[in-house]
């Protein structure tokens, strides 16, 4: 299993960063079954966990990532919203205070659908442009710029930053 190059972002943007470029070629984290099983448990506090007996929710994962990565890039929401069509919140009270429970067609949708619910969430509440897609040169990842200035610009410094930094450096090199 290889690592992935970003991790630690909110719900949706961890999950369009399991898809990433590497030495000329796509690699997807949630092809390999330790790879999705891994994801799935450092997501158990968003949704809970995944029945090891019951269905391995890849399918509607990857609608998911798609559907979170268009409306990213192409602002299309159109697949977002079939996402999200799979299920709906229900509001309760009771002694212990107000609850949120989702309700599913099919419940191998949960991770992807609150992934869909984890976007729309992103949106309402981050900061305008913070959400960002990395500045380096063929990088698909996307990041939430929390640095106090809104400055960030790439996924890491210790990698498309610094890359990024070396060819300024070539380039100042070659022009002096």
């Amino acid at each position: 299993m290889t690592d992935r190059p970003l991790t630690g972002e909110p719900l949706a943007l961890d999950l369009v960063n399991t898809e990433w470029p590497e030495h000329g070629r796509m690699l997807d984290y949630l092809a390999d079954p330790a790879g999705l099983r891994t994801w799935l448990a450092e997501h158990e506090d968003e949704f809970g966990p995944v029945d090891p007996e019951g269905q391995i929710p890849l399918g509607p994962l990857r609608h998911a990532r798609r559907a979170i990565r268009r409306a990213l890039e192409e602002k299309e929401y159109g697949e977002l919203n079939t996402v999200l069509a799979h299920g709906r919140l229900r509001l309760s009270i009771d002694g212990h205070g107000p609850a949120e429970r989702p309700e599913l067609d099919d419940p191998a949708w949960l991770p992807a659908w609150e992934a869909g619910r984890a976007f729309l969430d992103l949106v309402r509440t981050a900061p305008p442009g913070r959400v960002r897609k990395c500045d380096g040169p063929g990088c698909v990842l996307w990041f939430l710029d929390t640095s106090r200035n809104g400055r960030r610009r790439w996924c890491s410094m210790t990698g498309c930053g610094n890359r990024a930094k070396a060819r300024a450096h070539y380039t100042r090199g070659q022009a002096g």
